[in-house]
């Protein structure tokens, strides 16, 4: 039988919030999701890329021979995906094949939502903001 007990933290890990992206090439991504997401690019070198902004944290790391998930992934191996919420889901399309994003042909959401491929070919979903989101 097991106790039951709680773990007091020193640190708030609610407010905390850092990833971590295996990459190709980390410096391109970190670029690309700083833009995507109007943070900053805080450290980028050939081997690993930092980001931050709104609280949060992401760093970009180098893996050889590294190969993205494919889309539509057929195997169910799909590692991670972002959710980015939007005003316009064209109007942020655009922007973001702009800078580097590619929209596949299979889009599953219709016109609820939609699916990029990031620079390194991961897929990424933008969805509509709540009407009454800032």
């Amino acid at each position: 039988m097991y106790e039951s007990y709680t773990v007091k933290h020193e640190q708030d890990f609610r407010s905390t919030v850092h990833g971590h992206i295996d990459s190709a090439d980390p410096a391109r991504l970190a670029r690309f999701y700083a833009d995507a997401l109007g943070w900053e690019v805080t450290y980028s070198d050939d081997n690993y890329g930092m980001i931050e902004g709104d609280g949060g944290k992401i760093g970009f790391g180098r893996i050889e021979a590294f190969r993205p998930t494919q889309w539509p992934d057929k195997t169910g191996t799909k590692r991670f995906h972002l959710d980015l919420q939007v005003h316009d889901l064209d109007e942020a399309t655009a922007s973001l094949c702009a800078i580097g994003a590619s929209r596949p042909d299979f889009q599953p959401g219709a016109d609820r939502w939609r699916v990029l491929l990031d620079p390194d070919g991961q897929p990424f979903c933008l969805s509509p903001r709540p009407a009454d989101a800032p």
